[in-house]
């Protein structure tokens, strides 16, 4: 899965088996799940908007679509293991009568059956609802509220089930917990950012969630002097190149990807194309290395 926001819109790319609850939701094999900034006034038609933004980035048919009022500067996304969550988050009025949207999307690099897929929307809808009676709403939800839930389709189907007991479940439940009190803060402007926010589940000094700022960070340069940190935590990630990283043991057991010295995405120059062109494949990020 690569991931990227321009145009006012989170981009998910990929080979996905997917359940949405979005416009034109279902289950589907698509290779793109989108959340589009629209203006507060929007009153087009949402699956015709939706087809031709696709069509404006070379997508047509094979994607599932939400749209939100509020921009994507406000944007959390939560990495626990193997699970990444997008929150967008607006409350404004829970009626029909404001505007105000909760859009989440779950994504998992281990596979999920359909049924899985399911049961994590019901999970990440419970948590949603959670969290919102935790910081003292009246209300499990808006009217308008959507959640996409997304695994590789490629990868092996480990997880048949995702309530809040299960593996997957319990990550999805925790990270939306976390993300929701954080995305409404900066959407009601407690929490400024210039960007979008990245928290990490870690494990260092107690299980604990970490918001990663690339300005102040007291590990830089944690590679070489004069390194770009826009790709801390690397959207390439398990890439299994061996060139790059290479998989060790987990302490919990299994295997993970090791990359801890890899530099790639450290090069200013390649950062700097990376962003020009989020779906570069890594094989061109490493010719381009080569020449720099």
């Amino acid at each position: 899965m690569r991931y990227f926001v321009g145009d006012e819109t989170l981009f998910l790319r990929g080979r996905f088996r997917a359940a949405s609850t979005g416009v034109c939701g279902g289950i589907a094999d698509v290779t793109t799940v989108l959340n589009h900034t629209v203006p507060r006034d929007f009153e087009d038609e949402s699956v015709r908007y939706l087809d031709l933004l696709a069509a404006r980035h070379g997508i047509f048919n094979d994607y599932f679509g939400l749209l939100t009022a509020v921009e994507m500067h406000h944007l959390c996304v939560l990495q626990y293991d193997f699970v990444t969550v997008f929150i967008t988050a607006g409350v404004t009025n829970p009626t029909p009568s404001g505007p105000g949207t909760i859009n989440i999307i779950v994504h998992s690099r281990e596979g999920m059956g359909d049924s899985a897929l399911l049961e994590a929307i019901v999970t990440a809808t419970g948590a949603k609802a959670q969290a919102l009676h935790d910081l003292g709403y009246d209300f499990p939800g808006t009217t308008t509220d959507a959640v996409v839930v997304a695994c590789n389709r490629d990868a092996p189907r480990v997880h048949t089930y995702a309530g809040t007991l299960t593996g997957i479940g319990s990550r999805v439940h925790a990270a939306i917990l976390h993300g929701l009190p954080e995305a409404l803060a900066r959407h009601q402007g407690r929490v400024r950012r210039s960007g979008p926010s990245f928290f990490i589940y870690s494990r260092y000094g107690g299980d604990h969630w970490v918001e990663w700022e690339k300005e102040g960070c007291p590990y830089y340069p944690c590679h070489f002097p004069g390194q770009q940190c826009d790709y801390c935590y690397c959207p390439c990630y398990p890439c299994g190149d061996e060139e790059l990283g290479e998989w060790v043991e987990s302490s919990s057991g299994g295997r993970i990807w090791g990359c801890t010295g890899c530099t790639l995405l450290h090069v200013p120059e390649i950062a700097d194309y990376m962003k020009r062109n989020p779906e570069a494949a890594l094989a061109e990020l490493k010719r381009l290395r080569e020449r720099v």
